[in-house]
Parts: structure tokens; C-alpha cells; sequence
């Protein structure tokens, strides 16, 4: 972080050791401001990459578990009460398992590609706003953000990092040396490439509402009750909010490789997919990746339509930390709807999958941007502003 200098000047002539003293002062205050600024910022990304850390590895005990339910079945519950342990034994479990590289594989890009997967996973979450501000009950003079770092283009900078992540499982199947795992990276890199189209189109959707690309600014924008969150906005005639989510949501299961949409990774037909050759710790990490991917588009949905930290009533507090509690409400609900996707839905031919992108989803998002922009235009006529 930048200094601000303006007001240190050098002692002039005559004002001796008492002038060089007061310097001194000053730029010893200055340099413990930056260093508080500087540790506040390093405190904030150790909790939030934590914590990212563990539900990542819970998520998949609440998969398993709720996959379990609506199986009728139990899921894990041999290790730990109810299973709880189950995260720290297969964490355990891939980390001792051997490493094995294929000998005709391209070495360098076979252990490169899970880092090109992982990577953008963790740095998305980086730009999501939480919260609004947090004072920790009166101790900091300054209340610090509930965000690692509020960047005007927020959105623009998940977006490249998502287009990102497509390198890592193309990297991996073809320096793989598998035909299966060739295969999934192709089918991987085509399903991104379409849904990645509607994606940014829906995105669109709620940066023309809000009138920013700041996720910040876009979760202030939604605040005083639920009717005020995009997806219900009467700024645009309702529609194109509900159907702009939707749209969304779909395009983050194609995003996310998540059942309907797993074609890279389909066991009955690829093995596994691009991963086939992985084992030990590069394979936990493309399943990390994932997982990371799924919070992440999850938050992301919370921010644009669904308020971000703001309560659904203005007489609820989403101040403090009541914020981050309301957020996580809300992306909690949509893992579980992930979740509940992948045990009901079977999934799609790859023929299908391309068709519903390009000729049912594509021109849907198209005419929700012409809906919203007509929608928006009829309410600041109806309302003046």
C-alpha cells in the first residue's frame, strides 16, 4: 500500500536535532500505519483461505452425506462422530498415496496442470465481498472491509481467471499421453468455451441493473429487503432477473463440471476423464479445484442476484458480522442445490450438452439482455431518474 508523503518535509537549516527528531517521528508513524494496514490484509486472507480450505473439505462430507439421504442410504459414518472426520482421513489417504507420472507423459505440464487448476480457484474468492465493514467490536479506529480486495473490476477479474482454469484440464489430458484423458480435455475445453458465452451474458444482466462492475458496489446496490435484490427487481419487470439467474446457474454446473454436465470426467465412458493418469496430491488437487469452483460461482450468484451479506427484510441486522452470516446462508443453500442436482439428474450425450448451449441457452441469453436493457429503459422513463 502507498504512503501518503505529502505532509513529511526535512528539517530546514536551524531547526537542528529537534527538526531531524520530529522526522524521524513522522516517518516512523507513517511506516506503522503501512505495517497495521500490511498485517490487517495478511490476517484477512489467512481466515479466508482457511476457511475456504475447510468447507472445501466438508463440502464433499455434505455431498456424501446428502447424496446418502436422498439414496436412502447412510453415506459416511465410521470415522469420527457421524462421519465428521471422514475429510482429515481421505486428505491423509491421497497425501501417502504413491506419486505416479506416466513415462511418456510431458513432465512439466503434467505437474503444472493441476497449479493451473488449483490456482485460479483460490484467487477468485479473493474479490468477494462478505460483509460491508467490521470495527472488530470497537477496537480499530477504522472499520476494515470484509474483503480481501475491493477492485472496481471484480467481476472482470473472476471472469479471466475462470477462462483461466479451462488450461489446467486441457493441460492435463494431453500431457497425459491417454487417449481417455485426451478426450475429456477436448470435451472440457468445447463445454467451456460454449457456456462460458452465457455465463458473461447473464453476468451482464445484473451489471446493467446495478450500473457497475464492482461486486461491492453491486451488493450495496440490493439492500433494504428482498425485493430490492435482482433477481426480483421491479427496475426491470421481474423477468429478466429470475430468468437471468437461472441462466446462471445452469452455465456454473457446465462451468463447474457438475452433473448433467460432466462429460470430461465421465466414468462410464473416459475412465475418468482427463484426471485418469493423476494420483496422490495432483488428483486431490484437481478435486479441490473443483469444489473451490462450486463455493466460489456459488458466492458469485449470492452477490449479483441475491443481495450478497444484506438480510431478505430491513428490520434484520446484516451489519458486523451479521453480514458474513446472511452470505453464508445463502451460498450454503445454493452447495445444496448443487448437491441435489447431482442425485436426481442423469447425465446429458455430449450431442445434447452442445445443443442445449448453443441453441437454447445462447439465444435465451441474448433476449434476456435485449428484456433487461428494454425492462430497465421503461422504468427510468416511468420514473424519471
Amino acid at each position: 500500500m502507498e504512503v501518503d508523503r505529502s505532509d513529511i518535509s526535512l528539517p530546514v537549516d536551524g531547526e537542528g536535532q529537534g527538526g531531524v527528531d520530529r522526522f524521524c517521528k513522522l516517518i516512523c508513524e507513517k511506516n506503522m500505519e503501512t505495517l497495521v494496514v500490511l498485517l490487517i490484509h495478511l490476517v484477512k486472507i489467512a481466515v479466508v483461505f482457511g476457511i475456504l480450505m475447510g468447507c472445501v473439505a466438508y463440502a464433499v462430507l455434505l455431498e456424501r452425506k446428502l447424496l446418502g439421504r436422498l439414496q436412502v442410504r447412510w453415506g459416511p459414518c465410521r470415522v469420527g462422530p457421524f462421519g465428521s472426520l471422514q475429510p482429515i482421513a481421505d486428505g491423509l489417504k491421497l497425501f501417502l498415496k504413491e506419486e505416479i507420472i506416466p513415462t511418456r507423459a510431458d513432465r512439466f505440464l503434467f505437474i503444472l496442470a493441476p497449479l493451473l487448476s488449483m490456482g485460479p480457484a483460490l484467487l477468485a474468492i479473493a474479490v468477494v465481498p462478505f460483509g460491508d465493514t467490521f470495527d472488530l467490536f470497537g477496537l480499530l479506529k477504522k472499520p476494515i472491509l470484509l474483503q480481501i480486495a475491493d477492485i472496481h473490476g471484480g467481476i472482470l477479474f473472476i471472469l479471466a481467471l475462470t477462462s483461466v482454469g479451462v488450461y489446467g484440464i486441457f493441460l492435463a489430458g494431453w500431457s497425459s499421453d491417454n487417449k481417455y484423458s485426451l478426450l475429456g480435455a477436448l470435451r472440457s475445453s468445447a463445454q467451456m468455451i460454449s457456456y462460458e458465452l452465457v455465463l458473461g451474458l447473464s453476468i451482464a444482466v445484473a451489471l446493467m441493473a446495478a450500473g457497475d462492475v464492482s461486486l461491492r458496489n453491486i451488493a450495496l446496490s440490493q439492500g433494504e429487503g428482498f425485493w430490492n435484490w435482482w433477481i426480483v427487481s421491479p427496475k426491470w419487470l421481474v423477468l429478466p432477473g429470475i430468468l437471468g439467474f437461472f441462466l446462471y446457474l445452469i452455465s456454473a454446473f457446465a462451468e463447474t463440471n457438475r452433473i448433467p454436465f460432466d462429460l470430461p470426467e465421465a466414468e462410464t465412458e473416459l475412465v475418468a476423464g482427463y484426471h485418469t493418469e493423476y494420483s496422490s496430491m495432483k488428483f486431490a488437487m484437481f478435486f479441490m479445484a473443483e469444489y473451490c469452483n462450486i463455493i466460489t460461482v456459488c458466492c458469485i450468484a449470492v452477490t449479483l442476484f441475491l443481495g450478497g451479506w444484506h438480510a431478505p427484510f430491513p428490520f434484520l441486522p446484516s451489519g458486523g458480522l451479521f453480514g458474513p452470516v446472511w452470505f453464508v446462508l445463502k451460498v450454503f443453500t445454493l452447495v445444496c442445490v448443487f448437491i441435489w442436482v447431482r442425485g436426481t439428474l442423469p447425465r446429458l450425450r455430449y450431442d445434447q450438452l452442445m445443443q442445449f448451449g448453443w441453441k437454447v441457452m445462447l439465444p435465451l441469453a441474448i433476449a434476456n439482455v435485449l428484456l433487461a436493457g428494454g425492462g430497465i429503459l421503461l422504468y427510468e422513463m416511468w420514473t424519471g431518474s
